[in-house]
């Protein structure tokens, strides 16, 4: 006996969890299905920045950059918590692109998307009287600062499918959809978990969005027809001690007309990334490889007074864009720009190719547009202006982590600080009403403790200690190898949930 729900997702990574939010959120009954952890590839593997992409302008790309500013706005209102402002500086070389160039760029930057800006515009800047030259080699004199946000990448696609679910959702975490077929008018699907448990689904709408397997889907799952062909891209991220004790970031422009950025990093390092490489192996477990390391390292030395070599990396990380086939020649100027097609020859299946973070939402939004006409749900979009993520319930993050400290005057600066960016207002949950950290519980190493680990069990689909040190948080930089073996037994003693 198979159950019947209006809309089966397909993949969990932010467009996935984006789509189950919104589309719950409009009344249909949704099912998401995820083989792995939510946000276990791509999603998890970005610069983690929410941004309009100002080297996109150079590609023409208006349209993507201004959809993505006005996405800016929109994200920042609705996760705080996660999500915050960064200022960018960009050194000035003018055989790489001169001073008028940069200056039509940031002014187009300042004033395309639509609605309220919150963010400071651009502006020039001497180094010899800025903290932000300190850092920097003696030939760097000019150079310029924009805005941006930060994101914790991961987080944004979690909190998604919690919202999803709190409105109705089922989300299924390691359940891989095995097969897919039409069925009169509606999608029969067959779902096995990690254990080896198959259920049924039914559903009037299926949405592919396996990210970079969303062509072998349609190849193997579906067996579904199509003209659309991905291209994948190699990003590689390289984590160091951090090179600055300033909170600006740095963007770096390279001789391959390429940008690296370099941000501040979980308080006591410095991330640096990304690169672009065409890849042709499995996008599940991607890694960065010697020449990548080399490259950004030597990408950083060009600007910075300090050298950085491959023995500074304490941690790195890749992942597999799967960006929409283009005629262009060089990985990095493939558009970022996502496409959605809703096949509607029988039951609607949607496909959801390309796409970035910054604009995750759009995309939802457009998607249940074609969807709720397909579908006959006429329920209008709600998300841009609707009610925050979870734990975004109080845009002065400032004031809360002062209350926060107020009333558990126990807990130190840096846990307080990492627990309210990580989950808001939920922080006062998660804490429930310990009165130190011993009754937090078992201790995991650095600022991990058992109620943390609970709450993650219970409402964020954690799992594996993976889940907990390296996507709901960043706490693997900080950990020993005891620590995660105690963590991983006791993960092993708890029900799943």
């Amino acid at each position: 006996m198979s159950e019947r729900v209006d809309l089966l997702v397909v993949g969990g990574g932010i467009n996935g969890t984006g789509i189950a939010r919104d589309a719950v959120g409009r009344g249909l009954s949704v099912v998401l299905c995820e083989r792995d952890d939510l946000a276990s590839h791509t999603s998890s593997a970005s610069t983690k920045l929410i941004h309009g992409g100002l080297r996109y302008l150079e590609q023409f790309e208006f349209a993507l950059v201004g959809k993505a500013l006005a996405e800016r706005e929109v994200l920042l209102r609705a996760a705080p918590h996660i999500i915050w402002p960064l200022r960018f500086v960009l050194p000035h070389q003018p055989h790489l692109r001169p001073a008028w160039m940069i200056r039509i760029g940031l002014f187009l930057y300042d004033h395309l998307g639509r609605g309220r800006r919150t963010l400071p515009g651009s502006r020039r800047i001497r180094f010899s009287k800025h903290v932000v030259g300190t850092p920097l080699r003696d030939e760097f004199h000019v150079g310029f600062v924009y805005s941006d946000a930060w994101v914790q990448d991961a987080r944004l696609v979690v909190l998604n499918a919690m919202d999803a679910a709190q409105r109705g959702a089922e989300i299924l975490t390691h359940t891989r959809c095995i097969s897919a077929k039409k069925e009169g008018t509606d999608w029969i699907a067959e779902l096995e978990s990690d254990s080896g448990v198959r259920r049924t689904v039914r559903a009037r709408a299926l949405v592919n969005a396996a990210g970079p397997w969303a062509a072998k889907f349609l190849d193997d799952i579906a067996h579904i027809e199509h003209s659309h062909s991905l291209r994948l891209i190699k990003g590689s991220h390289i984590v160091v001690p951090k090179l600055y004790d300033h909170r600006y970031a740095y963007i770096f422009q390279q001789p391959d007309r390429r940008i690296v950025f370099a941000i501040p990093y979980e308080r006591d390092f410095t991330l640096i990334g990304t690169t672009d490489i065409e890849y042709q192996a499995d996008p599940s477990h991607p890694t960065i490889d010697g020449e990548e390391t080399a490259y950004l390292c030597e990408a950083t030395n060009r600007y910075f007074k300090r050298n950085l070599t491959p023995a500074d990396v304490v941690w790195s990380y890749s992942g597999v864009r799967p960006l929409l086939e283009d005629k262009s020649g060089n990985a990095s100027e493939v558009t970022r720009d996502y496409h959605i097609e809703l096949d509607s020859s029988g039951p609607p299946l949607l496909n959801v190719f390309g796409g970035k973070l910054t604009t995750y939402r759009k995309l939802s939004e457009e998607a249940l547009d074609l969807l709720g006409e397909a579908l006959g749900n006429t329920k209008p979009a709600w998300t841009a202006k609707g009610p925050p993520l979870p734990g975004g319930g109080e845009f002065n993050i400032d004031a809360l982590l002062d209350d926060v400290r107020a009333s558990r005057p126990w807990l130190s600066e840096v846990m307080a600080w990492r627990l309210v960016h990580n989950y808001g207002t939920r922080t006062r949950d998660l804490l429930g009403e310990a009165d130190g950290l011993e009754a937090l519980g078992e201790h995991f190493g650095s600022d991990l403790y058992q109620a943390e680990v609970d709450y993650l069990i219970r409402h964020e689909w954690a799992t594996q200690a993976e889940d907990i040190l390296w996507r709901r948080s960043k706490l693997g930089l900080r950990v020993s190898p005891d620590d995660v073996a105690r963590l991983t037994a006791y993960l092993a003693k708890v029900p799943a949930r």
